[in-house]
């Protein structure tokens, strides 16, 4: 088992969730990872990283999976101008690499903003610390854990 999804598994435990992770095999789009999980693409909580250009620090947007993040309106609900980050900083920041960006389990702290489509499931799935790997998580426990703001900042 890697080390990212022990991180994930742990982050899941200490906030007192069972830790049901699922492998996609190979899913690498929101669309083959609903397929795998049988459901809707939006219940797909996608992890995306922008580089704050005023902090330079990553900042996390979770949105549904059949969104696309509008780069003005994320600019705007952070509060500075957004960049597209790395991947040093993705892995710098959160302990993951691109493509497996887990919404919990991060290295180091960050901000993060959630998409008010995932609100309206009562199960969406999210990234497990590896591009193979999922859990399931109701979205009000996934916002607690990650301390999202809801935001609208889609296209």
């Amino acid at each position: 088992m890697s080390k990212s999804l022990k991180r994930v598994i742990g982050a899941l435990e200490a906030a007192g969730m069972t830790a049901d992770i699922q492998e996609l095999g190979l899913a690498r789009t929101a669309r083959q990872a609903a397929d795998v999980a049988g459901c809707d693409v939006d219940q797909i909580a996608k992890s995306m990283i922008f580089r704050g250009e005023a902090s330079g620090e990553a900042i996390l947007f979770l949105t549904a999976g059949g969104n696309q993040v509008d780069t003005a309106k994320a600019s705007a609900v952070a509060g500075e101008a957004l960049g597209r980050a790395d991947a040093a900083l993705v892995r710098t920041q959160t302990g993951f690499a691109i493509g497996g960006v887990a919404p919990v389990g991060h290295l180091n702290p960050i901000r993060a903003f959630l998409d008010p489509r995932l609100m309206e499931f009562t199960q969406i799935w999210a990234a497990a610390g590896t591009p193979h790997h999922i859990f399931p998580i109701h979205p009000r426990k996934l916002q607690r854990i990650t301390d999202a703001q809801p935001a609208v900042f889609i296209i």
